[in-house]
């Protein structure tokens, strides 16, 4: 716990002519530049008076200064020309070792009065660092029985720049016996691998000296080399293998001794002892690894011996050989990638590097009271800083520019009520579990007396029923003023502002005096569902003081809006043979209204064979749910109906007048199936008997007669005594074994155009001669042997009667069918 205090009565006064005399500002700038590493002394960085927009004049009056964290005699500032020049050797690496961004961090202070800056001084990398190797040369050992393609990972090189100047690439020497293979290690860089193309020969060639190189991709480019000395064994055998060549294993820092890295398992084709194996590290891994881990040379088990930090190294990379124990041992190798991942060990570390007591209570808001900084040596979120302010108070802490804050006075002071604050700085990382750490800062307030009103909030939120009555109080809002006598006094205004194309006040007004929220006008959630109503409250003091709050009036909708229907026809009139499930109309509902309210339900009334049936939100269509008969309806009057979710809901009606439209599907039909006529013998030619009447279309009625001609001389409906039946069905007349009837039927139900049909009996209509011919046929059945043509007479009378009975198209209809009717007559004639 850290307690700040001035001490001394030169540094009390000093302060005060500081916070009192002038007005104390806290600068927030920021300022960037950069510069590059191994610049010499008196480089030019930048104007950093001119940037920061400071008078040359006034920075040694003002004791203008620079801080940096760490060393501080990297750069320096002429007061003369307010330049920030290169002092002393910079060295990134030295500076950064291999992080991606290095920056070197000022504090620029100045003071009367007191302002802040903060400056960030990039350092920009140069090629300026060459590939370098562990060692200057590497020996590798291999049998000259090894198979080609076999592999042979050697140790890479480094590189102290960053970016491009650290990309290597790595080339080998000419030769017959190997080529170079690369393996990107993910974001590790790349491990260089040797692969045998030829086979070798002790006895030719005992031993191969071979150059590798890394060569950087910086600007010149900057190489490295190491000699690989190759020694060639006499041996036959197979040599151990991994089951993997490079192992990446992930492991959190601080873990205990002796915890499994990874277990390690190789094997060898031979047999006996030739196929024992013992594990060990390469030649190529340095002390400080072979500190921190251990291997098990009968179990291949890799386990930690030391301290892991990540702060101190995040990776590890271990090359383990594997050797048989043959008479000529053999050797496998493979490589161990270890990445050591964070834990939250470090509590980050607070510093308060100025404070100014005591603080005015009339003080401006911002007024810089202390300048913090905060830091942890963790990575990531473990590494993130939070800073806060306990307890609340009207301070608060705000983040200049990285891990550094400032804090400041946040609202009006008021001594009459507290006169000193214990204010508590909390630092915690963003760890899991996180770690912090406090510093306390004790911090005195001088007495004036400034009180502004004051509300219990900034916003509020009023609820009202649209088709309210004028004038209705909704709200009250209410604001406190901490003086006495006339400076405690508040009257209320409304802060006018534009609705639309309307004033605010024209919708709601404020009283004065006791802060009630009037509504002017009746409200109309259609036209506006919230309105913001900013209220002023102004103390009597001298200069007045003033607070705001923001009333937020929210509209409630009410069910006021009917619903709207609009039917759009697709085919109409509709034929009675449509199919069900066929679309008759679209229907379209809405509602202004929203919610419950605006929530439209459709129906179809009365029960017709219709349906409407939903397609997409308020959208419908008026389908076919049954079978159409134009005969038994021929025009159906739905009404449709929507009616929305509100209490008391509200409905609207919309009429949709169906016609059906006829096709042929009914035959002609008589009256009845029979009829019996009684005539005289020795009637007078021509002479009328009996009537018979079907609805029918002409065409059918003279094909039917056509196909139901009686013979020439038996007269219109054939002899007396049979009774000639015709069957609009067939198309054909019968005879029937029954004494002096004579009939002609039809089925099916009648048609519109309704036609008279008045056989006349033939002349010389004897009662004997008939019975005499009756005497001589016994035939009975189809006639379609007989000649026709006599029976024409009649139908053109009838033709001629509809003829001139009816319309011009409809005789123009028939015409054609009476030219059918000869054409036929003709054919028949001369069959």
């Amino acid at each position: 716990m850290l307690v700040y205090r001035p001490s001394g009565l030169s540094t009390w006064r000093l302060l005060l002519s500081f916070l009192f005399v002038a007005a104390w500002d806290a600068g927030s700038g920021q300022v960037h530049y950069s510069v590059s590493e191994e610049a010499k002394h008196g480089t030019f960085v930048g104007r950093i008076a001119q940037d920061l927009g400071l008078e040359l004049a006034e920075l040694v009056p003002r004791l203008f200064r620079i801080a940096s964290k760490g060393r501080g005699d990297f750069l320096e500032v002429n007061l003369q020309n307010g330049i920030l020049f290169v002092n002393s050797r910079i060295d990134r690496e030295e500076l950064c070792g291999r992080r991606a961004e290095c920056s070197i961090h000022l504090e620029v202070i100045v003071d009367r009065p007191l302002q802040v800056f903060h400056v960030e001084v990039e350092v920009k990398d140069i090629n300026d660092n060459r590939p370098v190797f562990s060692t200057s040369e590497q020996k590798l050992s291999i049998l000259e029985s090894q198979p080609l393609d076999s592999r042979f990972p050697l140790e890479g090189a480094s590189d102290a720049d960053i970016g491009e100047n650290a990309i290597l690439t790595y080339g080998l020497s000419s030769n017959e016996f190997f080529t170079l293979d690369i393996i990107n290690k993910k974001d590790k860089g790349k491990l260089p691998v040797l692969v045998l193309s030829k086979l070798l020969d002790r006895e030719e060639n005992p031993q191969l000296r071979l150059l590798l190189t890394a060569t950087d991709e910086g600007k010149p480019e900057l190489t490295g080399s190491v000699t690989l000395l190759i020694l060639v064994l006499d041996a036959n055998d197979n040599a151990p293998v991994f089951d993997q060549t490079v192992y990446e294993v992930k492991m959190y820092e601080n873990s205990a001794n002796q915890t499994l890295v990874i277990w390690l398992n190789a094997s060898d084709a031979d047999e006996g002892i030739n196929k024992e194996v013992i594990y060990s590290f390469s030649s190529l891994v340095p002390s400080t690894i072979r500190r921190k881990f251990l291997i098990n040379e009968r179990t291949g088990e890799v386990r930690i011996n030391d301290a892991i930090d990540f702060e101190d190294s995040n990776t590890y990379e271990i090359h383990v050989d594997v050797t048989d124990k043959g008479n000529l041992p053999m050797v496998g190798h493979c490589t161990i990638l270890v990445e050591i991942l964070d834990e939250n060990d470090n509590s980050p570390v607070v510093v308060v590097t100025s404070l100014a007591l005591p603080v005015r209570e009339d003080a401006q808001v911002g007024t810089v009271i202390s300048l913090i900084s905060v830091s942890d040596r963790d990575s990531g979120a473990n590494g993130q800083v939070t800073c806060s302010l306990t307890p609340r108070v009207p301070f608060k802490l705000v983040s200049t520019f990285k891990n550094y804050y400032s804090l400041v006075l946040d609202s009006s002071l008021d001594r009459e009520k507290v006169s000193e604050y214990a204010l508590a700085l909390i630092a915690k990382d963003g760890g899991s579990p996180s770690l912090s750490t406090s510093a306390s800062v004790s911090v005195e307030v001088a007495d004036v007396n400034d009180n502004a009103p004051t509300f219990a909030q900034p916003e509020y939120t009023v609820f009202v029923k649209e088709n309210n009555p004028p004038g209705c109080h909704i709200f009250t809002v209410s604001a406190r003023d901490a003086d006495a006598q006339e400076n405690a006094l508040v009257s209320y205004s409304l802060v006018e502002r534009r609705v639309g194309e309307r004033a605010l006040s024209s919708y709601v007004s404020v009283h004065a005096e006791s802060g009630k929220v009037y509504v002017n006008g009746t409200l109309d959630y259609e036209e506006n569902k919230f309105y913001e109503i900013e209220v002023q409250a102004t103390d009597k003091g001298n200069p007045p003081m003033a607070g705001h709050c923001t009333v937020w009036v929210e509209i409630l909708d009410a069910n006021d809006n009917a619903p709207e229907i609009t039917v759009t026809s697709l085919s109409l009139p509709v034929r009675e043979d449509t199919q069900p499930s066929t679309v008759i109309s679209l229907i379209s509902v809405s509602d202004r209204d929203s919610g419950a309210n605006g929530q439209i339900i459709c129906f179809l009334t009365p029960n017709v064979p219709f349906k409407i049936v939903s397609t997409f939100k308020n959208y419908y269509s008026l389908v076919l749910d049954g079978t159409l008969d134009r005969e038994s309806v021929s025009v159906y009057k739905l009404v449709v109906t929507a009616r929305d979710g509100g209490s008391p809901s509200l409905s609207a009606t919309a009429s949709v007048s169906v016609e059906v439209a006829d096709v042929n599907d009914n035959a002609p039909a008589f009256a009845q199936p029979e009829y019996t006529v009684f005539v005289k013998e020795n009637n007078s030619p021509g002479c009328h008997i009996f009537t018979v009447s079907a609805l029918l279309v002409l065409t059918l009625l003279l094909y039917t007669a056509l196909r139901c001609s009686a013979p020439p001389s038996e007269g219109a409906c054939g002899p007396v005594k049979p009774r000639l039946v015709c069957s609009s069905a067939v198309g054909s007349w019968s005879y029937s074994q029954e004494r002096r009837q004579r009939v002609c039927s039809g089925e099916g139900p009648p048609k519109t155009d309704l036609m008279a049909f008045s056989p006349s009996l033939p002349p010389g209509l004897d009662r004997e001669v008939e019975e005499r011919q009756e005497a001589g046929s016994n035939h009975s059945g189809l006639v379609s042997s007989i000649d026709p043509s006599p029976l024409l007479e009649p139908f053109v009378i009838i033709i001629y009667y509809v003829l001139k009975q009816s319309s011009q198209v409809y005789a123009a209809r028939v015409t054609r069918q009476i030219r059918l009717l000869i054409f036929l007559n003709k054919v028949i004639q001369t069959c």
